[in-house]
């Protein structure tokens, strides 16, 4: 491994450790879930639900005002080299998602207080990793001519990963959970 590899990992580690205090890893006392929010206007407040949603860069495959349930499409975890996403939280989660492809999909439900005060909204943060079932990419040898073997006219070599990826679920990323209940919370009392 070259000596120039052993500065820049070092540089990175430094700045992944500076940056820790913006990618929260202390904070504030977490937030209940599911959070009870005091609203008259739930399309206000689904709103501001959706738009928080967009700020995480989540997008959304299923909107459902009837059953009140707002559900994203999965997501890529965000690496350290992409501060501007936040979908990892903690540095703990940035460095996994910059080591093993990980992903992670919300699902947040506007439920209606018994009372009809208000509303309960509660948010899960599902994440996966992925598990390959052998190498991800071919090499350059499987598309090239063996000298040994007589020419073979098989235009269709394969391309690519050789079965699809799988995915594992491994709970829930309460540290993402608290971070847009917080920002819910934030944008809620606007």
């Amino acid at each position: 491994m070259p000596r120039c590899v052993f500065p820049l990992i070092a540089g990175f580690l430094c700045a992944a450790g500076c940056a820790s205090s913006w990618m929260g890893t202390g904070g504030p006392v977490p937030a209940v879930n599911p959070l009870f929010v005091q609203a008259g206007n739930e399309e206000v407040l689904w709103e501001r639900t959706v738009d928080v949603v967009h700020d995480f860069h989540f997008e959304i495959a299923r909107e459902n005002r009837f059953s009140r349930v707002i559900e994203t499409d999965y997501r890529t975890g965000s690496s350290l080299l992409e501060p501007w996403h936040h979908d990892s939280v903690g540095l703990e989660n940035r460095l996994e998602s910059t080591l093993q492809s990980v992903r992670r999909k919300l699902l947040i439900r506007l439920i209606p207080d018994d009372q009809g005060a208000g509303y309960l909204v509660s948010v899960e943060a599902l994440k996966e990793l992925e598990d390959l079932p052998g190498i991800a990419a071919n090499s350059a040898g499987g598309a090239t001519f063996q000298e040994s073997e007589p020419l073979d006219r098989d235009l269709n070599l394969v391309v690519g990963q050789s079965a699809p990826s799988g995915w594992f679920p491994v709970g829930r990323d309460v540290a993402l959970e608290q971070r847009i209940l917080e920002s819910l919370q934030l944008a809620y009392s606007q």
